[in-house]
């Protein structure tokens, strides 16, 4: 595997799970992983036969290598899963001082604030921008109020013949942005729509910006295929890591009123998975009154924010804690620097010490306090560890969702702000 899953911490403690409680809920994942194994099977969930796939990524990348050779800077125009995915994996390459050499810089636009537009356009070489569109449906209005305002500017700016700065990626149906792609002669990407937004990291909606900034996708979806591969073939939920993860978040919820999942990477690279993971678990979970609550954290710099309430504040939370080998990497503290003896403790040491005795500290202290925590441990951040990474999340979301008895791939409750808001927009136009 290319992490280590410890949940031990979880089993100790003040908050900690009985065993029988712990076995009790484990074993109720069986069922989910014989329904993941027989969906895989017969292909009834093509999440499930993204890791394998090869055959769609030639046209990736030579889409990719075109966009690079022509454009310094690609606009990626989207919300929700249409952007977090890309976000995630292009924080791999670029953690905003610029991108890879040879590469052009990819900005996300996932908002409609028209004072983030109006900066935008004031900076755009309009000649050397291209642009895709995506969403899954061919319908978001907030993506393509996005989409028409930019038409509209590249226009202006003399790009009169916008086609072939353009890509649309949306589901292979009649819809709104598949028209308007064919009017304006835009190429058009199909999304598979078997595959959800806040499932659609690893398909066309993440690889493509991520293929534009240098990552590696086979890789991606190489290490996606290791988790995935290892719990087809567990033989029991114990040797099936994402299992383990569903059935803690869900037994701590049922015994001890753990209502709130706080995800802590230690490393700025892992970010934007913090905010992807955010969406996954809410939008999947949160149903028929049921569901825990996920809070993106980031270390060290939430622990000047937030570990006062962590560890003093309510016993509702489940912390998982993402460490990765960093002890010995960065600059070192001179020792004319630490010359005062209260840095002493500093001199020689590097900034990867301090960031491996503090995400050490920070999950000791956690469970000093009897909270629930469980760590993630990677040797090394690249695109094979981040691919496993997400696989494990979206098949433990897929898996708890199942203990809970609600559907991961639905999000009923939020068409009626969409319904809302089509009928302010119809009131302002009367």
């Amino acid at each position: 595997m290319l992490y280590r899953h410890l949940i031990e911490a979880c089993l100790t403690g003040s908050d900690a799970l009985g065993a029988a409680e712990f076995a009790a809920a484990l074993s109720e994942t069986a069922p989910a992983l014989g329904d993941l194994a027989r969906r895989h099977g017969d292909a009834s969930l093509p999440l499930l036969r993204l890791p394998a796939r090869r055959d769609d990524l030639k046209e990736l990348v030579a889409l990719a290598g075109e966009f690079r050779r022509r454009f310094d800077q690609i606009l990626v125009l989207g919300t929700g899963g249409s952007s977090l995915g890309g976000q995630t994996l292009c924080a791999l390459a670029d953690l905003g001082f610029g991108p890879r050499p040879g590469t052009p810089r990819i900005v996300f636009l996932d908002n409609i604030d028209p004072a983030s537009f109006a900066a935008l356009f004031a900076a755009l070489d309009f000649k050397r921008t291209g642009c895709i569109v995506i969403s899954k449906s061919g319908g978001t209005a907030e993506t393509l109020t996005q989409f028409a305002i930019c038409l509209d500017q590249f226009r202006a700016a003399g790009r009169v013949d916008v086609g072939d700065q353009f890509i649309a990626v949306t589901e292979p149906r009649d819809n709104v942005l598949r028209r308007l792609a064919k009017d304006y002669g835009i190429r058009t990407l199909d999304h598979d729509p078997g595959i959800g937004g806040r499932f659609s990291v690893l398909s066309n909606v993440g690889l493509l910006p991520a293929l534009i900034a240098g990552l590696d996708g086979a890789a991606l979806r190489a290490g996606a295929a290791q988790v995935l591969d290892a719990t087809l073939a567990a033989r029991e939920p114990r040797a099936a890591e994402p299992a383990l993860g569903a059935a803690l978040n869900v037994a701590l919820l049922r015994h001890r009123g753990i209502t709130q999942a706080v995800i802590m990477p230690y490393c700025d690279r892992l970010a934007h998975f913090g905010l992807w993971f955010r969406q996954l678990w809410a939008e999947s979970l949160g149903k028929s009154g049921t569901g825990t609550t996920p809070i993106r954290a980031l270390g060290t710099v939430d622990q000047h924010s937030q570990l006062q309430l962590y560890l003093a504040g309510p016993r509702d939370k489940l912390f998982t804690l993402i460490m990765l080998d960093v002890a010995g990497t960065g600059g070192a503290v001179s020792a004319e620097f630490a010359g005062d003896p209260a840095l002493a403790y500093l001199a020689g040491r590097t900034m990867g010490d301090l960031l491996d005795a503090e995400q050490r500290a920070t999950a000791e202290s956690l469970i000093r306090q009897g909270r629930p925590v469980r760590v993630m441990h990677l040797k090394a951040l690249d695109e094979a560890a981040l691919g496993a990474l997400l696989m494990h999340f979206m098949l433990e979301t897929i898996i708890a969702a199942h203990l809970l008895g609600v559907d991961p791939f639905d999000q009923p409750a939020v068409e009626e702000g969409k319904v809302l808001a089509r009928q302010y927009l119809g009131e302002m136009a009367r």
